[in-house]
């Protein structure tokens, strides 16, 4: 008996189609649509409580090798076969900056600043605002891709806010003589309110210490209609390697072993509480869920729960 090759559902299912595609293809295009490019979207928004919270790409770019970024504890074995099974390159990922607005209907709060001025204004613009229109400045830390937006040639990005951080993290940079800090911050000094754990930037918003990535990062909890909300801001760097393997060291963490215990406490929390999140570094829009699982955690991006007000 004749026994011809054997065929993948793949195959299956395209040899099926090839029928009506042969027909199909036959018909002559009425024009050549030109290739439009990758596209990401600018901001989402969605209500939580009283308050209206929009997350803000202020950037995104492709950087390579980044098993030279996390991992750094673990060996190339296991980096790579915890990248397989996210589905993931071990060559290159692609970073994310999100700074996050909420308006409260008292006033309009940014956390953090993105890259560059340029970047935040135009991510502002993109979802209907202005700079002028921020009242209040949040930085969770001082890290460029954070504070990088504060100023430029220009002056002041923006103009009628006033700013908010953590007392441990300015502190230790101000005594540290980083040119970053010294350009974009050090010049506001005066229209700082500082914070430590438990400390308020408006009713309803409130710091959580999440020392380690850098000495006084800082994350908040929101609160608003009897819901909750966390920003990690740098918490946790990557959705898979550094939830999934919440102990795996991140160059950026200054105080690695503290970062490790602090991802573990505040993933933790937000898992049992089963409260959404907002992460700086998330794959935008920086949205989701965390669950337990197994020795660490996974990375539920939201879909249409945060729509439903």
């Amino acid at each position: 008996m004749f026994s011809g090759p054997k065929l993948s559902r793949r195959h299956a299912l395209l040899a099926g189609a090839a029928a009506p595609l042969v027909a199909l293809s036959a018909r002559p295009a009425v024009a050549k649509a030109d290739m439009m490019g990758m596209a990401t979207p600018g901001f989402s928004r969605f209500k939580h409580g009283d308050f209206e919270v929009t997350t803000l790409l202020a950037g995104t770019r492709p950087v390579p090798d980044p098993h030279t970024i996390f991992g750094l504890n673990a060996d190339d074995a296991a980096f790579a076969e915890t990248s397989a099974a996210a589905h993931l390159p071990t060559d290159v990922a692609q970073f994310f900056f999100t700074p996050t607005l909420i308006n409260t209907g008292a006033e309009l709060i940014l956390f953090d600043t993105g890259l560059a001025p340029e970047g935040i204004t135009a991510a502002l613009q993109g979802a209907g605002y202005s700079a002028d229109q921020v009242d209040t400045v949040v930085l969770t830390h001082m890290h460029g891709d954070h504070i990088g937006g504060m100023a430029g040639d220009g002056g002041a990005t923006f103009a009628n806010a006033r700013y908010v951080t953590g007392q441990v993290e300015y502190d230790h940079w101000a005594a540290a003589g980083n040119e970053g800090f010294d350009t974009k911050v050090r010049p506001f000094a005066e229209k700082f309110t500082f914070l430590d754990d438990g400390g308020s930037v408006a009713p309803g918003i409130t710091a959580i210490a999440a020392f380690g990535h850098t000495p006084g990062h800082m994350g908040y909890m929101v609160e608003s209609g009897g819901k909750g909300l966390v920003l990690i801001a740098d918490t946790a760097n990557h959705y898979v390697w550094s939830l999934a393997r919440p102990d795996w060291e991140v160059k950026f963490d200054m105080d690695k072993a503290m970062a490790a215990e602090t991802r573990r406490r505040v993933l933790g929390m937000i898992a049992a509480d089963r409260l959404p999140f907002i992460g700086y570094h998330m794959p935008f829009p920086a949205t989701g869920f965390i669950d337990a699982d197994g020795d660490g955690f996974r990375y539920v991006p939201s879909s249409y729960q945060l729509m439903l007000g």
